[in-house]
């Protein structure tokens, strides 16, 4: 499983502060992508679905949590029929 590490904060703030995600599967829905990650490798941890909220040809990626319910909805239901053994709530 993948980790991958972001950058929380924003430039105008100049806070910034790490933190690290494992993957646990990608999608691409309605021309966005999303991410599905969590912060235990194994069992039962929190997980969040990020939305890539990037301009096109930006050098890094920028991704927002999800928090629209219908948008969540949709995009939950995808990764749970992409990962068989794995429950959204």
């Amino acid at each position: 499983m993948e980790k991958i590490r972001f950058i929380l904060g924003t430039l105008e703030s100049g806070l910034q502060e790490s933190v690290e995600f494992y993957v646990l599967e990608q999608t691409r829905l309605g021309g966005s992508q999303y991410l599905l990650v969590t912060d235990v490798q194994e069992g039962d941890g929190e997980a969040l679905i990020l939305k890539e909220v990037s301009e096109a040809g930006a050098k890094e990626a920028i991704y927002e949590i999800v928090d629209d319910d219908t948008e969540m909805s949709a995009v939950a239901a995808v990764f749970e029929n992409l990962l068989e053994d794995v429950e959204l709530t």
